[in-house]
């Protein structure tokens, strides 16, 4: 029996923070009932992050939708509305990432659903939370990032703001209302009630920027200043970065210079005695790394750090990652199939649950597939 095999959580989240949230959960054993609007649907159906197309949606709605059920009904009409609050009064939890005041022009803001059903879990991810000027701004992944300044932290400092190439924003609200939703599930269980559990994107920002927001709001407001050539890390000295071999790529971490002089046979490295010197002159260090790596291979550069105990790795792409042996081992991809029979390759849950592993080898739903299945597991009429 997987942890969350009898919760039952309405969804009402599109695209990709709330539907990323609902698709952990649903590995852990809930049943998402994913509510979307009859002829369209999810906006993730058709909102395209590649030329991947899957069955005429997207591949991102396959791969964050996998393991869910999909309940087609139009809100704006009262018979359906009435439907779903017949399913929110015995639904453990509510999701949704709609812009604030949505939910309140639909008749389902927290107080209304909490009246129907007083230990539901409401969870709701917005953009920028409920108050001030940015309540109303589209919370698109690209905007926040640049909005909450991690833009600023990845590549060198000769080059603009460079975000990052995923969209970590969406992910991070996503696994950080994962939580609270857990959290408020485990105080239902002590006190018998709900909870409102809410989740900005911004705010999650500006949680994973932890570690260089306490060193700017301690350090006089200094803002983190990258290095000029192989970036790495704003706050961290030499060698931390990434350098061109004569072949391929090799990652370089924390580490004592004088000691990566001797293994590496750079001898302009012995200046360099002082490890305050390896943050206040890192660039003139980090030069001096990436001219002597190129003279040979990263294979080469990593048969002599790694046994030496150096932090260190080799920089792959996709192609060269899935031939590892490492890679192979973790078995992270996970076939699932469409109720059409598509099989479609994807990633599993990462979590381990006492030695196993929480999979499910059922696709992403078809618009509206299993209204009749729920409508008769909760007698909605």
């Amino acid at each position: 029996m997987k942890p969350l095999q009898d919760i039952v959580i309405v969804d009402f989240s599109q695209f990709l923070s709330g539907p990323s949230a609902s698709l952990r959960l649903a590995d852990m054993g809930a049943q998402v009932i994913k509510i979307e609007k009859p002829g369209m649907g999810d906006i993730g159906r058709y909102l395209y992050v590649s030329d991947v197309v899957i069955e005429g949606e997207s591949t991102i709605f396959h791969t964050i939708n996998r393991n869910k059920q999909s309940y087609a009904v139009d809100l704006k009409e009262e018979a359906g509305l009435q439907r779903i609050k017949q399913l929110l009064a015995k639904a453990d939890v509510m999701l949704h990432n709609f812009r604030p005041g949505v939910m309140s022009r639909l008749g389902l803001d927290y107080e209304t659903v909490k009246a129907i059903n007083p230990q539901i879990v409401y969870a709701e991810i917005s953009g920028y939370g409920e108050e001030g000027p940015w309540k109303g701004l589209p919370g698109q992944d690209l905007l926040v990032q640049s909005l909450s300044g991690l833009a600023w932290l990845s590549n060198n400092s000769t080059q603009g703001p460079t975000p990052m190439g995923v969209s970590v924003v969406d992910i991070l609200a996503g696994t950080q209302i994962a939580q609270g939703i857990l959290a408020a599930l485990y105080q239902r269980t002590v006190t018998g009630e709900g909870a409102l559990v809410q989740v900005s994107m911004m705010e999650s920002a500006l949680d994973y920027q932890f570690e260089v927001l306490t060193c700017y709001y301690n350090d006089g407001g200094q803002l983190p200043v990258r290095s000029e050539v192989n970036g790495g890390h704003a706050y961290l000295g030499a060698p931390y970065g990434i350098y061109q071999t004569g072949e391929g790529f090799l990652a370089l971490a924390m580490g004592n210079i004088l000691q990566l002089g001797q293994l590496l046979e750079c001898q302009p490295l012995a200046d360099f005695a002082n490890p305050a010197e390896w943050f206040t002159r890192r660039d003139e260090i980090k030069k001096l790394l990436a001219s002597h790596l190129l003279t040979q291979t990263a294979d080469y550069w990593m048969s002599i750090l790694e046994p030496a105990d150096i932090w260190c790795a080799r920089v792959m792409d996709y192609d060269a990652l899935l031939q590892q042996e490492g890679y192979q081992t973790l078995d992270m991809e996970l076939q699932v199939k469409t109720s059409n029979g598509l099989t479609v390759k994807t990633t599993r849950c990462p979590i381990h649950m006492d030695g196993g592993l929480l999979t499910s080898d059922k696709g992403a739903p078809l618009l509206g597939e299993h209204n009749l299945q729920i409508e008769k597991q909760f007698g909605l009429v």
